[in-house]
């Protein structure tokens, strides 16, 4: 799974004839405003300073989550980029080797779905199983985004269709709840909203207690329109009404689906991302040089 122009040059043209239709109709995408709209997009990185990779695929995410609008799509690059370099304790010092990071990818904070769900959206499911004396949201944070930054780099139907996000509070204490700053509330919105090149079209949290409810009320006020109606959450009693459009044969038999264990998923995800260690460490030079 390394880099390749070569590779993402020729999945971005190798669109079904339905998923063409789709980024017609709902992404404004066609044959020749994606070329010409690659192209400025790659000019314009060249030329200005932001440092970010200039391979076609990579700025097609981008301009897909825009809708093709090029303006939006600089502002989103630049807010990616920037978030990147502000804060490393995310996004820095990612080699999946290092045994904190092994640590941590056993224990599976972010499980993306090896299946896409009926709408051919992929589906993440973060769960914050990690001991607080041990660990903080930014250690979860840091396996998160190294995860979501592998999965959603070659997939091309999350580009087109986006994502669901599955948030499961289930192992959550007052000691979780106390390491969420208002920096790290307010840089994880700024990251689903205006960072990360992909439309999130679900936002559930599952397995809710009771005092993290005022956060999450808290959290949705600053969430934008869009967003903010895509938002919900579910106590221990009513999570199973999360799943009620979730197809069984995608979810593991924890979540009451068929498709293997979260074990599974675990040891799954942590060979892949093992696998592209050398990317993830290239990847870490594609961030601006803070003045």
């Amino acid at each position: 799974m390394q880099e390749s122009p070569n590779f993402h040059d020729n999945i971005t043209l190798k669109l079904t004839s339905e998923q063409k239709q789709y980024a017609a109709k709902v992404l404004n995408e066609s044959d020749k405003n994606r070329e010409n709209a690659i192209a400025e997009i790659k000019y314009w990185i060249q030329e200005s300073d932001i440092r970010a990779r200039t391979d076609d695929f990579f700025i097609l995410r981008f301009l897909r989550a825009c809708k093709f609008n090029i303006e939006k799509t600089k502002t989103k690059m630049q807010n990616y980029q920037m978030q990147r370099a502000k804060i490393p304790e995310w996004y820095a010092d990612r080699d999946p080797l290092q045994p904190k990071m092994q640590e941590l990818l056993n224990l599976g904070i972010c499980l993306p779905l090896r299946k896409l769900d009926d709408q051919g959206r992929l589906v993440i499911v973060i769960r914050l199983v990690y001991d607080p004396h041990v660990f903080t949201l930014a250690n979860a944070a840091k396996v998160t985004t190294l995860v979501a930054d592998v999965i959603l780099r070659d997939s091309v139907e999350t580009s087109l269709y986006g994502l669901v996000l599955i948030m499961d509070l289930g192992d959550v204490t007052l000691r979780h709840v106390a390491q969420l700053t208002p920096f790290v509330v307010m840089n994880v919105i700024h990251a689903y909203q205006g960072c990360y090149p992909v439309r999130i079209q679900l936002l559930n949290y599952i397995n809710v207690p009771g005092y993290a409810k005022f956060i999450l009320e808290l959290t949705k006020y600053f969430l934008n329109k869009k967003l903010r109606e895509r938002f919900h959450f579910y106590s221990r009693k009513t999570t199973h009404d999360s799943f009620k459009d979730v197809p069984v044969n995608i979810l593991p038999v924890e979540y009451g689906g068929t498709d293997g264990t979260i074990q599974e998923l675990i040891e799954f995800w942590k060979k892949v991302v093992e696998e592209n260690h050398e990317w993830i460490i290239d990847d870490e030079k594609y961030k601006p040089i803070l003045k």
